[in-house]
């Protein structure tokens, strides 16, 4: 067994990163979370974990004002992303959506005040990740919103260990410099769609939550078995996989 919060290079546990409350959560699938996830089995194999690959939208980046707009995931079981197991909603915020993150993710004023808010939303989206592990591109930035919705509205955070694969990406990029070409290229891009493009992976039309994380899906997949040349087996060599990570992002 091995303790998740010595895993920074990838298992980004909100009960560490993020220092909330201690209290047991009002609500059952928060608290069985923080039950499951005190302590952590990362050496079984990777086809034995359940994961949910999660994005949102969002009305900006500042996380104490902006808020999510719109909710998107799907289920990777036995290494198979599951299309037909899936979760999406817009979200009505409290504020009206400003022009500029209607550009990005197309996401109308009018669309979001016709949508559920936030607190109706979540315990579905509680239930549909259950005790997945979660993945995602920059998945920090998307706990942060959702931690601070579920603290506010069910008094508590989800424990789930979260694997983000852009840090993925850059770990794999490590192995390509050192061994293979392009050493030590710093002006490459670790956006979603640009390395899907790279890597000869589907494309989905991009700032769409529901895109977005099918996109992460297919990109955490072909990571897995490219690291270490295919000997990626257990959640632990995934870790370790990043013990020879020496680049700082």
């Amino acid at each position: 067994m091995i303790n998740s919060a010595i895993s920074p290079l990838f298992f980004l546990n909100s009960m560490w990163l993020f220092n909330l409350s201690r209290k047991k959560p009002r609500h059952p699938v928060l608290s069985k979370s923080r039950d499951q996830f005190s302590t952590f089995n990362q050496d079984l194999p990777l086809d034995d974990y359940d994961f949910v690959v999660l994005d949102t939208e969002l009305t900006g980046l500042n996380e104490k004002k902006d808020e999510i707009v719109s909710v998107g995931a799907v289920k990777i079981q036995n290494l198979r992303i599951d299309l037909e197991s899936n979760f999406y909603s817009n979200i009505c915020p409290c504020q009206e959506v400003p022009k500029l993150s209607t550009l990005i993710h197309r996401i109308s004023p009018g669309q979001a005040r016709q949508s559920p808010p936030i607190a109706s939303i979540l315990p579905d989206l509680l239930d549909y990740i259950g005790n997945s592990l979660i993945i995602g591109h920059n998945i920090g930035l998307d706990m942060a919103f959702i931690n601070r919705e579920l603290r506010n509205n069910l008094g508590g955070v989800l424990y789930n260990p979260c694997l983000d694969t852009m840090r993925l990406a850059k770990i794999y990029r490590e192995e390509q410099w050192i061994n293979y070409y392009e050493r030590y290229n710093l002006s490459v891009s670790y956006n979603l769609k640009d390395l899907s493009e790279e890597y000869g992976l589907p494309v989905f039309p991009e700032h769409n939550a529901m895109n977005d994380a099918i996109q992460a899906a297919y990109l955490f997949l072909f990571l897995v078995h490219k690291l270490k040349h295919g000997n990626i087996r257990t959640l632990k060599d995934l870790y370790m996989a990043g013990r020879s990570w020496r680049w700082m992002f």
